[in-house]
């Protein structure tokens, strides 16, 4: 083979491989790399830790969910709907200061519920529902992460046991995540899930927020059931 030979085919190769790679870099854009870690936020980075830091890994898995899940439309909730959910979640929350268990296991339920009415997966199907959401509402999906889990803890443990004041307020915190979650399901302003997560706490001053009609109260403190 001629030296001019050799010459053509190693710039064939150069120029295929600097297309592969351009293309490469032309999906990462849309999304990958920052433009993932900008759409799922703090989602991004539990999903590198759950990858031991591998950042690819986890790029791959959140694409796969936002391929699978990004083209989902949230139906819309009408006023009369929007207060019967409201005052639902203004129930769970009531219970609370006596039976924490319950009202958290009532949480998790009604996120499923009201994430199915929403248009995605229904409850039955909840990993699929949590990254439907994770893509939707990446700054407080793992609210309800939160209350599943605690939900299924207290399933295991019997919902009749005492708490601790350890645990009440595990639950609490539990029940003020899935609460963000539930604000933003439930919200009247589009693109409502874009925001950061706002200081939704026992005594803050942005501890009532609007639904349609109504308010939902802050959660109430409660102290532990004497034994």
């Amino acid at each position: 083979m001629s030296t001019g030979m050799i010459i053509a085919l190693a710039v064939i190769v150069a120029v295929v491989v600097v297309g592969a790679v351009a293309l490469i870099a032309r999906g990462r854009g849309r999304h990958g790399g920052p433009s993932l870690r900008r759409r799922f936020g703090p989602e991004y980075e539990r999903t590198v830790a759950l990858h031991d830091g591998d950042h690819q890994a986890a790029e791959r898995e959140l694409t796969a969910r936002l391929e699978r899940h990004g083209e989902l439309r949230e139906r819309p909730l009408d006023p009369a709907e929007r207060q019967r959910w409201a005052d639902r979640w203004t129930a769970v929350q009531e219970r609370f200061v006596d039976s924490p268990r319950e009202a958290v296991a009532e949480a998790d339920r009604l996120l499923a519920e009201l994430a199915a009415v929403r248009g995605y997966p229904d409850g039955e199907r909840y990993e699929e529902q949590l990254d439907a959401l994770s893509v939707h509402h990446a700054e407080h999906v793992d609210g309800y992460r939160q209350v599943h889990r605690a939900a299924r803890t207290g399933a295991a443990t019997g919902a009749g046991t005492a708490e601790s004041g350890a645990a009440t307020e595990e639950l609490r915190s539990a029940l003020l995540g899935a609460r963000a979650l539930f604000d933003d399901l439930t919200s009247t302003e589009p693109g409502r899930h874009r925001a950061s997560a706002g200081s939704d706490r026992p005594g803050s001053q942005a501890g009532t927020r609007s639904h349609g009609r109504s308010h939902t109260p802050v959660l109430h403190r409660s102290r532990p059931k004497e034994s």
